[in-house]
């Protein structure tokens, strides 16, 4: 089992933590981080992007000059695509961009990211940030001591100090130990663990 540091707010070590093999040890599979990320980002997607067919544009309803002795091509509609302001042909429509990923392939993938971040020391474990009150400058300061300017915070319940005190910093993001995804852990460079939320999120992947 691998074993990790337990610090404080002051960055001092006050204990150690036994890791879950299962949960922290995990083989790196790249293959599987990707393909939960493009899931997870297609979930994402609003897909309300819309254009309008020529039976739905404004105006066409005669026809603008007739079929022949014009020297003109043959016209039905002003509607047609062919012309400004006309419909667009194979434009794109409302639509779900969403699929399905097995759990079992989410669950190895939320693994292979923990596991890659303990394996490149990004992984901090804290026994708690000590704020007794919403200041995003006490907050500021405890990831200064610990020289992190991008992070993701994983708590084990909501905690409305921290996620408070954390909204106006760019680059840092506050999650519930329930809502740990793939995709935040990737995008932040440092992942950091109140020592409470380890066991939730433990219990969750065993």
């Amino acid at each position: 089992m691998p074993k990790l540091d337990v610090y404080n707010a002051n960055n001092e070590k006050v204990g150690e933590i036994e890791l879950s093999e299962a949960v922290f040890g995990a083989e790196i599979k790249p293959h599987l981080l990707h393909e939960v990320v493009v899931w997870q980002l297609a979930k994402r997607r609003a897909g309300t992007a819309c254009t309008k067919t020529r039976s739905e544009v404004r105006g066409g309803g005669r026809k603008p000059w007739r079929q022949k002795g014009t020297g003109r091509a043959r016209v039905g509609s002003r509607r047609s695509p062919l012309w400004r302001g006309g419909g667009t042909t194979f434009g794109p429509r409302p639509r779900d961009y969403s699929y399905n990923v097995p759990k079992k392939v989410r669950k190895a993938a939320l693994k292979i990211a923990l596991s890659d971040k303990l394996a490149e020391e990004k992984l901090v474990i804290l026994q708690g940030f000590g704020l007794e009150e919403i200041k995003t400058k006490a907050f500021a300061e405890v990831l200064g001591r610990f020289e992190i300017r991008n992070a993701l915070i994983i708590t084990a319940v909501t905690d409305e100090v921290l996620e408070k005190s954390s909204r106006n910093i760019p680059g840092v993001k506050v999650l519930r130990a329930e809502g740990l995804n793939v995709y935040d852990i990737m995008r932040h460079d440092r992942l950091m663990l109140l020592e409470p939320a380890v066991g939730r999120i433990e219990e969750a992947l065993s």
